[in-house]
């Protein structure tokens, strides 16, 4: 159980979710010193604004404010009490608009980053709220807290070889199948944008190919494929010091795709998973790799570097390359790739991609659903040109900067073509201000929209 939920409290305080509609009716119920303290206080029930009510011997539970019917609903919003709370053990006296999106609000936001310093936890706990799978919750609420942990992590304690024995506790803790290929084995393999792109960097932090695998053969294939550059400078085409601030966070598709995989395997759903994490730091050495370099890839196509900067779709075409090898049912790829994702959707909507409309559909519906925002965007062949290379198969990047995300999945599209169905995120894995359910720092997005179609698919 997730540490914040617990079963059962004789002593847990009441939380009464109220709207300027239900406020007079809430408020009956209250004893005489409570009621007469809401009039004083004159508290109006805004979204988000709360009122910690007297009681005999100290607090007597809260009021908290919650959205009318009429103008929608934020289901996160339960998400600001952790922090708003007195220290204790609290209960929901009534329904708030989702009791269930409500309570992993409340795990959500009571995350704290705490290796560097300490937080101080004020031991604000949640009795469960009748017919919630507290357990279904906690594995959720877990796989969030790791990918935010590990992104939150600076690159001095997260580099490749850490990426590697994060996953490595993960396929322990559940019996899973682990290996790792590298270093120039890399090259031997066969792995050779892995290689170049991450070959600069220290011989404390050589890439690697990581790999995760669990579940039965014969079930259905699913394969999550994630990016993990652990820092990325940009390589040669140097990025400004403004932009490297938040590099940790480039392996936030890695780190996803390792909370996606907790989930899976903590519910033991019936697929055969596979989780492939190609990890490097793109660094600026004398080896680095070069714009107008040409490499072979895994696939066979020949790739001309056209920015260094583009590094990510590179070491993500020779894990898709192998993962495509298989043949999958499911192929999912994750990374923070695109600027051109931001500025298209900003940072709370990542893009994703995918030819298959009954996917597509289905994975708009659990998004919406789970308060996980997802957007889909087009892969829009006319565009494909664009990557055309005078000296080989195709470029990493096109000339005139526009579509930039499109044309990154349209890059990453050229080395799936086994897969049954193949599900391409761009996204940002990082959350700028703080908001219900959603601390400032690192995020993990699009994992539990996931979580939800497999769960409906192999649960």
């Amino acid at each position: 159980m997730h540490p914040v939920f617990v079963s059962r409290s004789k002593t847990a305080q009441p939380i009464w979710f109220v709207t300027p509609a239900s406020l007079p009716k809430v408020v009956a119920k209250l004893d005489k010193r409570a009621r007469a303290f809401v009039k004083a206080a004159g508290f109006e029930p805004r979204p988000g604004r709360h009122l910690i009510l007297p009681g005999a011997d100290g607090t007597g539970g809260a009021l908290f404010g919650l959205e009318s019917a009429k103008d929608g609903s934020n289901a996160f919003l339960p998400g600001l009490l952790p922090g708003v709370l007195p220290a204790g053990t609290w209960r929901f006296a009534n329904a708030p608009h989702d009791t269930r999106l409500a309570a992993l609000a409340f795990a959500l936001g009571a995350y704290r980053f705490t290796r560097y310093r300490k937080a101080g936890d004020k031991a604000v706990r949640l009795v469960l709220p009748d017919g919630i799978d507290g357990d279904d919750l906690s594995r959720i609420a877990d796989g969030m807290s790791l990918a935010r942990d590990l992104i939150n992590t600076p690159t001095n304690d997260m580099g490749p070889a850490d990426l590697e024995a994060a996953t490595r506790t993960l396929a322990k803790q559940h019996g899973a199948k682990f290996r790792s290929v590298v270093g120039d084995e890399l090259h031997r393999q066969n792995f050779p944008l892995i290689h170049a792109v991450g070959r600069a960097a220290d011989a404390r932090r050589t890439p690697r190919l990581i790999e995760l695998r669990w579940g039965r053969s014969g079930d259905p294939k699913v394969t999550l494929v994630g990016k993990g550059v652990c820092f990325d400078t940009g390589g040669l085409d140097l990025k400004p010091s403004s932009a490297m601030l938040l590099m940790k966070k480039d392996m936030g598709g890695a780190a996803t795709v390792l909370a996606l995989a907790h989930m899976i395997m903590d519910a033991k759903l019936k697929v055969a998973l596979r989780v492939l994490i190609p990890a490097v730091e793109n660094s600026v050495a004398g080896d680095a790799f070069r714009p107008s370099d040409v490499y072979a890839s895994r696939k066979g196509l020949t790739v001309e570097i056209g920015n260094t900067d583009a590094e990510g779709r590179l070491i993500l075409a020779d894990a898709l390359a192998l993962a495509d090898e298989e043949t999958p049912d499911l192929l999912v790829d994750m990374g923070t790739l695109t600027g051109a994702a931001r500025v298209a959707l900003g940072p709370e909507l990542p893009p994703y991609y995918t030819d298959d409309e009954t996917l597509a559909a289905d994975l708009a519906r659990h998004a919406a659903v789970e308060n996980d925002p997802l957007w889909r965007l087009p892969l829009w062949m006319r565009y494909d040109q664009n990557l055309d290379s005078k000296v080989a198969d195709v470029n990493n990047i096109a000339a005139g900067g526009m579509a930039g995300s499109i044309i990154c999945a349209l890059f990453l599209k050229r080395f799936v073509s086994a897969a049954k169905s193949w599900l391409h995120f761009d996204i940002y894995a990082w959350t700028p201000a703080a908001k219900p359910g959603r601390p400032e720092g690192g995020e993990c997005q699009a994992a539990r929209a996931l979580y939800a179609l497999l769960t409906q698919r192999y649960g």
